[in-house]
């Protein structure tokens, strides 16, 4: 089985905290007709700090869609390598090791990929091969857990390389001034993140089933407007509750596996926002408690896109981990509307071999 590691997180420094939000809305928008209305929906967010890739009155100014993408590219390229050595060494592996890169970014745009910029600079080899995503928003970071495991139930010895980069203060528009471009505003932080998948050894999540599920007709729920300001973000009011349709992908996912969605160890999801993870607990008959880290991550960094998944699973890391074999899901939701879905059990990377002796996985065998 395919396992997923440690992931590795790192945000910036610039701290945006709830109340300066609420004071900027009060202060840029004094005169919209509906501002009572976004300050309740950014407080209920349930956000109290963001990070930013730069000062917040740099982060307001629009110096233009050229200038934004430039901004984005430099700081990918000045903040991508640390995680990434990071999640290599909580896998133990180097960048040889690696056999394929898995790139996810709605937030902005490079061609080459920021994968040949990682394989030109960082040393890893010339072969590895390269799977950028951009189109599917928060649920990428669920989509490229999902494709390394693909790759590594193909190739069984070897590893994967996941790597998110979201800078969504870089897509800021301060024409957009409707509510729920208001609420965004109050919603979303910056964060990069580094997860390695190992095809044999390693601790973490043994990866053992995933799936894709897209709710037909809401291709408009969650979209961007491309325009020549940049990417203008666009959420239906509706969004909010499309965990009564994904619920049940949840649910069958598990029950083709022989699990009881209700009875797993760990949820480890995206949390666009407080509803979806209540409506998780109602619907899948879960406690609240079990969604304990994605609230964190939410409450501490905003709605990080495709970078939450993986620092909701850094804090059950840092809780300690889970027992041999507990078991649990990871999910992430986004654009579609889409959800990106996987079942695992936890790894501790250890077994037992005799009485009071335990003997490490294997190492990593290299791929033809």
């Amino acid at each position: 089985m395919a396992v997923l590691c440690r992931p590795a997180i790192a945000v910036p420094e610039h701290v945006l905290t709830l109340e300066q939000t609420l004071q900027l809305a009060r202060d840029m928008h004094a005169d919209h007709p509906q501002l009572g209305l976004a300050l309740r929906l950014i407080e209920n967010t349930g956000v109290r700090t963001r990070y930013l890739v730069q000062p917040i009155e740099d982060t307001l100014r629009h110096p233009g869609f050229e200038e934004r993408n430039r901004i984005y590219e430099a700081e990918a390229k000045r903040r991508v390598p640390q995680v990434v050595y990071q999640a290599l060494d909580n896998a133990d592996l180097t960048v040889r090791d690696i056999d394929l890169i898995v790139y996810v970014s709605c937030t902005g745009f490079m061609m080459p990929s920021m994968t040949a910029w990682l394989i030109n600079t960082l040393g890893f080899r010339p072969e590895t091969r390269q799977l950028p995503i951009a189109q599917l928003g928060c649920a990428a970071g669920g989509a490229a857990i999902n494709r390394a495991h693909d790759f590594c139930q193909a190739y069984p010895e070897a590893n994967a390389l996941i790597v998110a980069c979201e800078f969504c203060s870089l897509c800021y528009q301060p024409t957009d001034l409707g509510v729920g471009q208001l609420l965004s505003n109050g919603l979303f932080g910056d964060a990069v993140a580094a997860a390695a998948v190992r095809g044999r050894g390693g601790s973490g999540v043994s990866l053992e089933r995933n799936a894709s599920h897209l709710v037909p007709d809401t291709e408009d729920w969650i979209s961007y407007g491309v325009r020549a300001t940049g990417f203008h973000f666009q959420l239906d009011k509706r969004v909010p509750t499309t965990m009564k349709m994904l619920a049940p992908a949840l649910r069958t996912l598990a029950d083709d596996h022989q699990w009881d969605v209700s009875g797993l160890d760990f949820h480890i999801v995206h949390a666009g926002g407080p509803r979806i993870l209540d409506d998780l607990c109602h619907f899948l008959d879960v406690d609240p408690e079990m969604f304990r880290f994605s609230r964190a991550t939410l409450t501490e960094r905003g709605n990080i896109a495709s970078c939450v998944v993986f620092d909701a699973l850094e804090r059950l890391f840092a809780e300690g981990g889970a027992e041999q074999g507990a078991r649990g899901q990871i999910a992430g939701f986004g654009p579609g509307i889409t959800a990106e879905m996987a079942l695992g059990s936890w790894e501790t990377g250890e077994r037992p071999t005799v009485a009071g002796q335990t003997r490490r996985s294997a190492p990593r065998a290299s791929v033809a």
